[in-house]
């Protein structure tokens, strides 16, 4: 289902997190549920995954996580506020050691001069630190851009727990 770097990566996240004795959950918009999978996909994973939220509308980041609506009417749903208040909702909701939160513009349609197609914003928060990184991806097709999303949240979990 994920190529083979994917599936790499996910799995040096599970070894990382695993070592550490750590749960890690998910808080997820534009990749609907992807890194959760691509977590899951590798076996042992739940030694390490405690779950995910797939939270596509506003009213779901709300609900599931407790974004306040106030700070996505203001910011936007693609913002970096949102994203740090994503992965901070998703930790305090689950109780997880990390948690990790994607929020961006897949396309192929949505984009503004502001906020084009491709550009994704990533959260990941670990006792009391939220690191925020943003990624312009550019117009590169709707999956193409979740799947990047993917590796690349990937990728920074790999190196928070570095810095850990």
């Amino acid at each position: 289902m994920f190529d083979a770097e994917t599936t790499a990566l996910a799995s040096r996240v599970i070894d990382a997190l695993t070592a550490r004795g750590m749960m890690m959950v998910t808080g997820e918009s534009c990749t609907g549920g992807l890194i959760a999978g691509a977590l899951t996909s590798v076996s042992g994973s739940s030694s390490a995954v405690y779950g995910g939220f797939v939270t596509y509308a506003n009213e779901a980041k709300r609900d599931f996580i407790g974004v306040p609506m106030a700070l996505i009417e203001d910011k936007g749903a693609v913002s970096e506020e949102v994203a740090r208040a994503m992965a901070e909702g998703a930790l305090k909701t689950s109780g997880a050691d990390l948690a990790v939160a994607v929020t961006g513009v897949a396309g192929p349609d949505g984009g503004t001069p502001d906020k084009p197609v491709g550009l994704v914003h990533f959260g990941c928060a670990i006792k009391g630190l939220t690191i925020h990184r943003e990624e312009r991806f550019g117009a590169i097709g709707r999956e193409v851009i979740r799947a990047e999303t993917v590796k690349t949240v990937l990728r920074l979990v790999l190196e928070v727990l570095d810095q850990a």
